[in-house]
């Protein structure tokens, strides 16, 4: 039988594979947008046939179709719930986007370079006779500005987490459930199928932080961070919960399955796609998916 112990090292590769999507930013200056679009493509392909492969057909041959079904429905309404009432914010390349109650004021202080139009409320680049207002309220602003930094960073942080949380837990979530099923095959194959959706899915995070200008190496602890903290949990959860109960791996695996394919159609495609770059993200769409059978071909023989 597998143990949790095996479960935690398991999950914690697959998920330190994100912080090897943070590498590229240590050599370049600007990533193009058609690479982005390409690797949001590439993620959502394998997080398709995943779902499919690793989750839904075996979980129809372990349980009903009405089972796997119910459990596929409740996952993904589940995942769409949270996006709606999570406060969190949601990258797309270089800018940040509120979601589920969180406000403009948010997206601007997600730490976008300075000149961006973003930076600029009024839209017309200039100061005029706000500068003086501007540099008379920055006195009397200095008593409170650590307090305010320290408000304001603990905001960022939780308003990221929660939306890196809504998109990577379902994916530690399968891993647990397999395992806690005596599945261990289908456990190992969606870690490595997962843990190479992490890396272009750590690109996809760690493009809009390094352009906030924070240094290389956080960028890349932060990253690393994204991809084990909210798997590992999941996995856990999955696991402990399928251990309550025999017979709860089809709905568990449906479950998965849903909050997976929700994450891809209302995150990864839309965000790869109408940006003059949809042939790259379909192709590398394509290239996913196949990588998956691949994979899954290879593992269980």
């Amino acid at each position: 039988m597998t143990t949790l112990t095996t479960v935690l090292g398991v999950t914690t590769v697959a998920g330190l594979a994100t912080a090897l999507g943070a590498v590229p930013i240590f050599f370049r200056a600007r990533v193009t947008h058609r690479t982005y679009d390409a690797a949001l493509g590439l993620a959502a392909g394998l997080m398709v046939a995943a779902s499919v492969f690793g989750l839904v057909i075996p979980g129809l041959e372990e349980g009903t179709l009405t089972e796997v079904m119910a459990g596929l429905l409740v996952g993904g309404f589940a995942l769409l719930g949270g996006n709606y009432l999570i406060p969190h914010l949601h990258a797309e390349y270089r800018e940040w986007f509120p979601e589920g109650g969180a406000t403009a004021d948010d997206a601007v202080e997600a730490g976008l370079p300075t000149g961006d139009p973003v930076a600029d409320p009024e839209g017309d680049g200039t100061s005029g006779d706000r500068g003086t207002d501007v540099e008379s309220s920055r006195a009397s602003d200095e008593d409170a500005g650590v307090v305010g930094d320290r408000d304001a960073t603990l905001r960022k942080a939780l308003l990221i987490g929660g939306a890196i949380t809504l998109h990577n837990a379902p994916e530690g979530l399968a891993i647990g459930v397999a395992f806690a099923s005596g599945l261990n095959e289908v456990a190992l194959v969606l870690a490595v199928v997962i843990g190479l959706q992490n890396v272009p899915d750590g690109f996809a995070f760690a493009v809009p932080m390094a352009e906030t200008g924070m240094s290389n190496l956080r960028v890349f602890w932060y990253t690393a961070l994204s991809g084990v903290v909210p798997q590992v949990v999941a996995s856990v959860f999955g696991y402990l919960l399928v251990g309550l109960g025999t017979g709860l791996f089809p709905i568990a695996s449906g479950f998965a399955a849903g909050a997976m394919l929700a994450v891809v159609f209302r995150e990864l495609i839309p965000s790869s796609h109408g940006h003059g770059h949809a042939d790259a993200a379909t192709t590398a769409f394509l290239v996913g998916f196949v990588l998956l059978v691949v994979v899954d071909a290879v593992v269980t023989v």
